[in-house]
């Protein structure tokens, strides 16, 4: 799992040395990094802080179709994935500068700022 965790990490990071984004905009993402890759939130977190300034999220609640999918072939082991566990490790990095659900989804968009890009 680790090597798959750094692997995972140089590929989100592999276009660092340019420097970091102005914005990353990650719709249906997140479930796919935490649940199919088994990142944890708060490297994901950790990883969205090293790429960019402004970011545009979407955080998809286990209750969503796309995310039952990706758990019924496995056991459910992603007790941590959590709208208030994502905002949670989230804050760490990044102020919420607005946020918004999509009905009738259960899915909620968040627009963020980094203010720690210079400790990542």
């Amino acid at each position: 799992v680790m090597r798959r965790e750094v692997e995972q990490s140089q590929l989100c990071l592999g276009g660092l040395e340019r420097g970091p984004a102005d914005a990353v905009l990650a719709l249906a993402l997140i479930h796919h990094l935490a649940i199919s890759n088994n990142l944890p939130l708060s490297r994901i977190a950790e990883l969205f802080c090293r790429i960019c300034k402004f970011l545009i999220i979407e955080f998809v609640p286990k209750s969503d179709p796309q995310v039952q999918r990706l758990l019924s072939s496995r056991r459910d082991i992603f007790s941590d994935y959590t709208q208030q566990e994502f905002e949670n490790e989230f804050s760490h990095y990044f102020v919420t500068r607005w946020s918004g659900s999509v009905p009738p989804t259960g899915r909620t968009i968040y627009w963020m700022e980094n203010t720690k890009h210079s400790e990542c």
